[in-house]
């Protein structure tokens, strides 16, 4: 993952890390999906200052964090949240897990067994 840059910028590396990723561009916004299914959507730009991500695990825990909500357009009802960048954000740390925790429940079996392989003598 780039060590610089902005929340934005090293989210988005991370999530374009992972198997099968790509980006994406649907109604102006940016979206990383796999399989032709998005994982996380990160807005219109660079200056959106957020992610929403599909957590089935650590729902309840992201909607504690400051500003967080479930996201719009009835996709909370499905576990998703929307958590803002900036001051009270959690530590990028916790939003690259958030991005993976989507990211494992929207992918293909085969491509998350591919994080749990061992990459060069270490696990993930």
């Amino acid at each position: 993952m780039a060590s610089r840059g902005t929340t934005f910028d090293r989210v988005l590396a991370f999530a374009l890390e992972l198997p099968g990723a790509y980006k994406d561009s649907p109604w102006g916004e940016s979206v990383v999906k796999v399989n032709k299914k998005v994982f996380i959507f990160l807005g219109a730009g660079e200056g959106t200052g957020g992610m929403s991500v599909k957590l089935p695990d650590s729902n309840a825990q992201a909607l504690m964090v400051p500003g967080a909500e479930p996201t719009g357009y009835g996709l909370g009802k499905a576990g998703w949240v929307t958590v803002r960048f900036g001051r009270g954000a959690p530590p990028l740390g916790i939003l690259t897990d958030w991005v993976e925790e989507s990211y494992r429940t929207v992918a293909p079996k085969k491509l998350v067994a591919q994080l749990d392989e061992p990459i060069r003598g270490k696990n993930r």
